[in-house]
């Protein structure tokens, strides 16, 4: 029985958005991630790692850690399986580091393409991993200018990037698992190590004064443990920033752990081991960069395999608004009600600059993502929805920015619920949160979350009033509960409200 149009769920009749797989095939994990849609941000729909340490040995044999060889085979097939249940296309994997150093990495590609026919192996260099792993970076970062780090398991990949471009780049032998057996587990002799590495790339001193991007689990890791150590109110690693000095404490801090557990609290079980060593080799980058500060990201090598699958138009897109613009597709009534938004607030607003018109924009847009939810919990669900979304251009202020002003557009006053966000924003992005959440509330006091009530409103400051003017016979009146918001919006603003009435045309 076919179902009518007002009982036909959402999706019905649409074509399923397309989703794409990739094998990142390391020296330490093996990881498969589908994606789905081809948006600026991607979207993870499945992501599932297995630790088999297929490089560990190799600095001592030359050869992949042959105990490793045969779970590898099982868990590719394992992936490639659920890939194609899950309709993925394109699927690759990419090989890093072990693969290429491995005398008989050759033998294990064979194997792995006769377990999986059909599917493109790539064996990647040194060079080919840094400009992917550059290209994920830039996916959640445009503008990106300083040096980027991506640690794996047997490489270091270095790249300069100059205001959003790769420029010099270079893979060293550096990864936490080939830099522990290269020193014999002597955490000195591992600095030593990795100072002689990094002082032959004598472009590393263009990073004076300019951000350090770290990539990998390992790094990933370490911001981790300096999340739960600071108890930072969010616990997301991507866009995580220290200045140089926390970065260099948190190094001497690790490496004086060791592998003990118990001094490092928030370190995954299975990462301590490599942690000192990952520690070594960022303070050691820290020290011949001079960088100002570490920016850490969760988009690496994986995320630039799928930019590779954009279209020019779709990269150029602002991540900030295309992830604003993507809650509002999937969560919000009327397309055309953000920008209507975006017009009527202007007034409010004189002399923003291009980076606070930006965030008011995307306010906006997400501003009706609550519509959906049971309105007992309509601030919190909206509030949490926006400060943990997946988009990855988000720094971490701009996602408290969207997330207040978002709950206090539903008129939220739990400031329990609400106190992460604050702690991450000054005092003026509160101030200009709380004006535009009041300024959202009463927008959609009078519209109904429509565009055509919207047009009869309007709202003036000036000489010390708030002025909110109504056109006669446009649907809009000033009750109670308009009256009460515009009285809200115009003591966050410090004037005094009054409402005015003109004639329809």
């Amino acid at each position: 029985m076919e179902l009518s149009a007002e009982l036909a769920p959402p999706h019905a009749g649409r074509a399923a958005p397309p989703r794409a797989g990739v094998v990142d095939l390391g020296s330490n994990s093996v990881r498969l991630v589908v994606f789905e849609g081809r948006g600026r941000n991607p979207v993870t729909i499945f992501n599932e790692k297995a630790v088999l340490g297929l490089g560990r040995g190799l600095h001592a044999t030359g050869k992949l850690n042959a105990a490793a060889v045969e779970g590898a085979l099982t868990i590719m097939a394992r992936y490639i399986t659920i890939a194609r249940a899950m309709h993925a296309d394109p699927v690759e994997v990419l090989a890093t580091a072990a693969m290429r150093d491995a005398a008989n990495g050759p033998a294990f590609a064979e194997a792995l393409r006769a377990r999986m026919p059909g599917v493109p192996l790539r064996i990647l260099s040194g060079d080919e991993e840094a400009a992917m792993s550059a290209e994920g970076l830039l996916l959640g970062v445009p503008g990106a200018d300083g040096i980027l780090g991506d640690i794996g398991g047997g490489s270091l990949e270095l790249v300069d990037l100059v205001h959003g471009r790769p420029a010099a780049a270079v893979s060293l032998p550096l990864g936490v698992i080939r830099l522990a057996e290269r020193s014999g587990g002597d955490p000195a002799r591992a600095r030593g190590i990795a100072d002689e590495a990094l002082s032959a790339v004598p472009w590393l001193e263009r990073g004076q004064g300019r951000d350090l991007y770290l990539v990998g689990g390992a790094w990933r890791a370490l911001a981790k443990v300096h999340i739960t150590q600071t108890k930072y109110p969010l616990s997301i690693v991507h866009h995580y920033i220290l200045s140089r000095e926390e970065a260099r404490d948190l190094c001497a801090t690790v490496i004086a752990a060791g592998d003990r557990p118990n001094r490092l609290p928030g370190a995954p079980s299975k990462r301590l081991a490599d942690l000192p060593y990952a520690a070594t080799v960022m303070r050691r980058l820290l020290r011949e960069t001079a960088a100002r500060r570490v920016v850490f990201s969760a988009n690496g090598l994986r995320e630039g395999w799928y930019a590779r699958l954009l279209t020019r138009a779709v990269r150029d897109q602002d991540p900030l608004l295309a992830a604003g613009e993507d809650l509002a597709a999937r969560f919000g009534r009327d397309p055309d009600m953000p920008p209507a938004l975006m017009a009527w607030t202007a007034p409010l607003f004189p002399g923003e600059s291009a980076g606070e018109a930006a965030l008011r924009q995307a306010a906006c847009q997400v501003s009706d993502t609550g519509s959906h939810d049971h309105p007992d919990y309509r601030a919190e669900q909206a509030f949490l929805r926006v400060l943990r979304q997946p988009g990855v251009g988000l720094e971490h202020q701009a996602r408290a920015f969207l997330a207040l002003t978002t709950a206090l557009r539903y008129d939220a006053e739990d400031t329990a619920l609400l106190a992460p966000a604050r702690s991450l924003l000054p005092v003026a992005l509160q101030l200009r949160a709380e004006r535009l959440g009041a300024a959202l509330r009463l927008a959609y006091t009078l519209s109904g979350g429509t565009p055509a009530l919207l047009a009869g409103t309007s709202l003036s400051p000036g000489n010390g009033r708030l002025a909110l003017r109504l056109v006669e016979g446009s649907g809009v009146f000033a009750g109670e509960s308009v009256r009460r918001r515009v009285d809200a919006l115009a003591a966050v603003m410090g004037l005094s409200a009054m409402v005015e009435t003109a004639p329809g045309a």
